[in-house]
């Protein structure tokens, strides 16, 4: 049952080919057995999981259940869990029990999906490459010497490993595309707004956006069903209406207009790389769809941009993590200066430490107009560009990352490098559209992702297209050696 898709495992409950809690304790048990050599989870919930599904089979055989009840989720350990802990991947948090749910995991919950654990993440999403969280490194499902990809590596690493059929992640740069690329599955960063954040650990919070980690486009789409809406709980929320993003899977592509930005295919690119994402088009153009080039000029600027803008907000969210209302308190304060100093040294990882000193300074007095202001400024630019080339195209076509999964350890030292694995994602955030992962191919025995970009609120196209290049295509239907 494990191989199975949600799309699948939907069909075999409602047809009572199994139960919910005999499905839970499938992936419970794999959990368990498998975990240890990937270490993606920080927290497992069997009892409440296998509560939840029984609740599930009582809808089932009472014929009240909807398409995603009983089926097991895994959520990224940055949205809170009532009763649950709720890390961050960070010392800071490591006794933080969540006292009520995020909005993501309320309406999961009542669409009957299974909570099954809290996945490891780069701590405060925080990171490329899952090496930051304080459970340690996440390791990669198809190489165990290689990262999953970051922050939702946890997650991705699940899914992809099968120890959970669906993972909830975030996407602040990148974060659900890039590790979906790295562990061959499908990732959706929906526009911002889209999905509420209320209940969300803030790490940037005009990027921040939460999304299904999924084996497939219609699996993600599924689970967005549930996601997605409007929450007068959270000021960003979009208050637009939620179509129901599996109606249109399979529509036509005919007429498509394929938007190719020359800027992603230069030659900082891997040939390989350019290779494979030319080749996953041909496959869209064997479906009707239309080549076009495009230019996005600025897009070179989207990572010394998103690394003053997003370490700014970053600044001033994790200012509340003082040691006195919540999280981690060192020991045996001298003074009020010594508690505050103590506990945010102790709690906090380096990386972390990193993003507060440089959101700090280009905040501060003297330097946010000539970095922050001008950051913003640019920014707009940058949204200008996708609104002027969506204006031409239906969408937008480029890699997710730059290569396959590096070697752990292999940047940790190097942290301008990391930062570079995010350049073909973070303008998305910085525009603030949507956008999805799929598994376009692989190199040297390791999987790459297509990223495809569209215009506000076109979901349901992307994941249609995704769909449909899913259905010619059967990359996403590889499974990591060890973990079939």
């Amino acid at each position: 049952m494990y191989q199975k898709t949600l799309a699948e495992l939907s069909q075999a409950l409602h047809k009572k080919e199994i139960s919910s809690v005999e499905l839970t304790q499938i992936f419970l048990t794999r959990c368990q057995s498998l975990n240890s050599k990937l270490n993606c989870f920080i927290s497992m919930t069997p009892e409440h999981a296998l509560a939840q599904a029984n609740a599930a089979d009582v809808q089932i055989r009472n014929g009240t259940a909807g398409p995603l009840t009983g089926l097991p989720i895994a959520h990224k350990d940055i949205f809170c869990t009532n009763g649950i802990k709720t890390s961050c991947g960070s010392k800071m948090l490591d006794n933080f029990i969540a006292p009520y749910n995020a909005t993501v995991v309320e309406r999961l919950n009542a669409s009957g999906m299974i909570t099954i654990g809290k996945t490891n993440m780069d701590e405060f999403a925080m990171g490329s490459s899952n090496e930051t969280s304080y459970y340690g490194v996440v390791k990669n499902p198809w190489d165990l010497k290689r990262v999953p990809g970051g922050s939702s590596g946890g997650s991705a690493a699940a899914v992809a490993a099968r120890l959970a059929p669906a993972a909830t992640g975030t996407d602040t740069g990148g974060s659900i595309r890039q590790p979906a690329s790295l562990c061959n599955i499908t990732g959706l960063k929906p526009t911002y707004g889209r999905v509420s954040r209320y209940g969300m650990i803030a790490f940037a919070s005009s990027l921040d956006q939460g999304g299904p980690l999924t084996r497939t486009a219609e699996d993600a789409a599924m689970v967005m069903n549930a996601m997605a809406g409007f929450d007068k709980r959270d000021s960003t929320s979009a208050c637009e209406p939620v179509e129901d993003y599996t109606a249109k899977l399979n529509d036509s592509i005919k007429g498509l207009k394929i938007g190719l930005p020359m800027e992603y295919f230069d030659e900082m690119l891997d040939s390989t790389v350019s290779n494979l994402v030319h080749a996953a088009v041909e496959e869209l153009v064997k479906l009707g769809a239309e080549i076009k080039d495009i230019n996005l000029p600025n897009s070179h600027l989207s990572i010394p941009v998103y690394y003053v803008v997003a370490p700014a907000e970053c600044s001033s969210n994790l200012a509340r993590y003082d040691g006195v209302r919540f999280g981690y308190r060192c020991k045996d304060p001298k003074d009020l200066s010594d508690l505050y100093c103590r506990s945010r040294g102790e709690g906090f990882g380096r990386e972390v430490k990193r993003r507060i000193m440089i959101g700090t300074y280009v905040l501060s007095a003297g330097y946010y107009d000539a970095y922050y202001l001008k950051a913003q400024q640019i920014r707009r630019l940058i949204r200008d560009d996708f609104q002027k080339a969506l204006a031409t195209v239906d969408i937008i076509i480029g890699p997710t990352v730059p290569g396959p999964a590096f070697k752990i350890n292999e940047l940790m030292n190097d942290p301008i490098s990391m930062y570079l694995c995010d350049i073909y994602t973070v303008s998305v955030n910085l525009a603030g559209l949507p956008a999805v992962s799929v598994p376009a191919g692989f190199m040297d025995n390791l999987p790459i992702g297509m990223q495809i970009i569209g215009n506000y609120f076109s979901e349901s196209r992307l994941l249609n297209i995704a769909h449909r290049f899913q259905q010619v295509t059967d990359w996403h239907q590889r499974i990591p050696e060890g973990f079939n």
